[in-house]
């Protein structure tokens, strides 16, 4: 069934390969898709994909699976997915002729039904897109023209003609939960496509070999603790930027943190961006203060030139200030007091958190601000109090409440190094790292910071669902997640539902319902080939009982001038769809699981990552989230804590209700080893 030339892949590196020889979008590690004409009898389905058998193979046990989808959740189990019997993948054999016969007669309809209406049996469809379709015979010369296109650009600039799957096509883990069809409406000239992917394919530039014979061509790096513009190009405005987001300001991260960057997506191939870096604007809009779907959908509209403004934490130096035989810096404290024309007006102060010290610093003073003007404050300088309010430990966004309610007269006392030392600051970058967490542009007189109750913005009501339905007629939906995912620890949940199916005609499940119990079983601690088999074994039953969660994000209307087309689609069938990081913070505590990450260090050094959220006065109680990973840290090296995972507890005391004033000094105290309870939710694909 198996061809050595299985795709023909776009000169476009953005675009998913298209493979003739069943006409539709997928990587190589994955099923040939079809669009099948009629019921599939269930004994020729895969239990794993819920799928028409390709190249199927019997275990000794007695079941039947495709070769892709065993040998696949074979790389991480040792048993098969339905007795769950100790199986070994070479001890797996061909089925019978019989059965691929069968297979081959299945029918199905050409995926280029625009322009060709034709229903043949599954083994002529290669032959029908090679010779006879003319849609393939289209499509092949578009994509010749492309890759023609692309190596004359390529050889002009000199650069590598390289194509590497990224994430990004039918999600391994988005199983169909019924013998339903694959979507025929399939748009091969859109750059629209799947993203949600239990394959982690994830990357890390730092972590990539450097052999220095390339240097020259490498876009230069972005200066750290500074606030920088860069530029994307894409040549196709509707590819994705290939990195998952996380933050919002319904969350006490504020701003919007890159959690991780796709190897060959387009920030990845640029090569400036990292994980944990902040992104403050999009061309001309203003995301530092917006909630997360708002900034996701800005960042997901189609441009071919993209304005990103980031801001990059300072890594350490050699040489820090907590070693012992290092000599006490010596302070000096003053007072400022600024006043302002009314209470509406403006300080023009960037403030900012550190990851080495607790505290609000100065990043940078607005040009002609009321603060630039009194010329006594200064970059780098720490706020020790505004009108009495102590901040030795507060937070630049209690600094920010502060000073909005503080009237016409704002008094600051500041703390900054002896002058005797400033020059040695200067020289050794590393002494004082500005590690900026929060960065609160107080200028800005159209954005005000309330710092929201995420309780309130994130919701979840659970629903109780009987659905009648044929007697073998599957449910209609996909699903993905399930424990153990590459993905995460992740409850089921739907992410499609089929227009024709039961659970369309019945519309009480939706797109991003998670899943609790069918028929009363229990799926909320099933890998997702158990869920998968659970749900597969409904369709044989003619009344189907569903316990799910719907999750809802109350969204903040934009203002007029930040007004955006949603591209976050409404069809319930849309397979590009993935879910939002903000949905998985509405779960309830039943769903979150938990792991430990352990840190050491062999000096009392920094563990390189910051934290925001905590009980604070005038807050509700907040989780504490990880907002950044400095490089070269015990964090960074240590590989698994992410930008937006929960700490909930620390050597084993629970964080609830732990403000954070209180954890900063508690994380110093620890000295070579610390033991982090945390939840990580996958950021939003973008």
């Amino acid at each position: 069934m198996g061809t050595k030339n299985e795709e023909m892949v776009s000169a476009e590196q953005n675009l998913n390969p298209l493979c003739f020889e069943c006409g539709q979008q997928h990587w190589t590690r994955e099923n040939h898709l079809y669009n099948y004409q009629n019921d599939v009898d269930d004994d020729l389905v895969c239990h794993i994909c819920l799928q028409p058998l390709l190249q199927p193979l019997d275990t000794p046990c007695g079941h039947t699976f495709c070769y892709k989808c065993l040998r696949n959740f074979l790389q991480e189990k040792d048993f098969c997915p339905l007795d769950r019997k100790r199986l070994h993948f070479k001890l797996c054999k061909k089925s019978s002729i019989l059965v691929h016969k069968l297979l081959d007669k299945l029918l199905v309809s050409c995926p280029f039904s625009s322009v060709c209406e034709e229903v043949m049996q599954r083994c002529d469809l290669e032959a029908h897109l090679k010779n006879r379709c003319p849609g393939a015979s289209h499509r092949r010369a578009a994509l010749e023209r492309r890759k023609n296109s692309k190596l004359q650009a390529d050889t002009e600039s000199e650069g590598e003609n390289s194509m590497i799957d990224r994430p990004g096509s039918q999600s391994p883990d988005a199983e169909h939960a019924g013998t339903g069809t694959a979507p025929a409406e399939q748009n091969f000239t859109s750059a629209t496509v799947p993203v949600w992917t239990d394959e982690s394919g994830l990357d890390n530039p730092a972590f990539e070999e450097n052999t220095g014979a390339d240097t020259t061509h490498q876009p230069p790096s972005l200066p750290e603790g500074e606030i920088t513009t860069i530029e994307i190009h894409r040549s196709n405005p509707y590819i994705e930027l290939g990195i998952s987001i996380v933050g919002g300001n319904e969350t006490p991260l504020i701003n919007v943190v890159i959690q991780e960057v796709y190897r060959d997506g387009i920030i990845a191939r640029d090569g400036r961006l990292l994980a944990g870096d902040q992104i403050l604007q999009v061309n001309s809009f203003d995301i530092s203060n917006v909630s997360h779907n708002h900034a996701r959908a800005i960042l997901s509209q189609p441009c071919t030139v993209l304005h990103l403004t980031v801001l990059r934490e300072r890594r350490f130096g050699s040489r820090t200030h907590n070693h012992s035989d290092s000599p006490p810096q010596r302070e000096e404290s003053f007072h400022v007091t600024l006043h302002k024309r009314d209470s509406n007006e403006q300080l023009g102060i960037k403030l900012v958190r550190r990851t080495d010290e607790p505290g609000v610093f100065v990043l940078d003073l607005l040009e002609g601000g009321l603060a630039a003007q009194d010329g006594r404050l200064c970059s780098n300088d720490k706020v020790l109090a505004i009108n009495g309010h102590d901040l030795k430990h507060g937070t630049p966004e209690l600094a920010a409440q502060i000073i909005q309610a503080s009237g016409e007269r704002v008094s600051l006392t500041i703390s900054r190094p002896a002058k005797s030392q400033i020059m040695s600051i200067l020289r050794d970058g590393g002494t004082h790292p500005v590690s900026q967490h929060q960065s609160h542009q107080l200028y800005h007189s159209n954005r005000p910071s309330p710092h929201k109750d995420l309780s309130q913005c994130v919701t979840c009501q659970e629903k109780h669902i009987t659905v009648k339905k044929e007697p073998h007629e599957s449910l209609g939906m996909t699903v993905a997640g399930g424990r153990g995912s590459k993905s995460g620890e992740l409850p089921i949940f739907v992410t499609s539902v089929q227009p024709h199916g039961c659970l369309a005609r019945d519309g009480r499940i939706k797109r991003g319902d998670v899943l609790m119990n069918i028929n009363g079983i229990d799926l909320t601690n099933l890998s997702h080939s158990e869920a998968v088999a659970m749900l597969k074994a409904s369709t044989a039953s003619s009344v189907v009982s569903l316990k799910a969660l719907e999750v809802q994000i109350a969204e903040e209307q934009p203002q007029a001038t930040d007004e955006q087309p949603s591209t976050i689609s409404e069809n319930e069938y849309d397979a590009s769809w993935s879910p939002s990081w903000v949905m998985w913070l509405g779960l309830p505590s039943c769903l979150h699981s938990c792991h430990d990450v352990i840190l050491r260090r062999s000096n009392l050094a920094s563990w390189g990552f910051s934290i925001v959220g905590g009980y604070e006065e005038n807050h509700t109680n907040q989780p504490f989230f990880i907002k950044t990973i400095v490089l070269g840290t015990p964090a960074y090296f240590d590989g698994r804590l992410k930008c937006g995972d929960m700490i909930v507890a620390v050597n084993g005391l629970s964080t609830v209700g732990m403000s954070h004033s209180a954890l900063v000094p508690m994380l110093k105290e620890q000295r070579n080893k610390v033991t982090l309870t945390v939840i990580c939710w996958p950021g939003s694909l973008i």
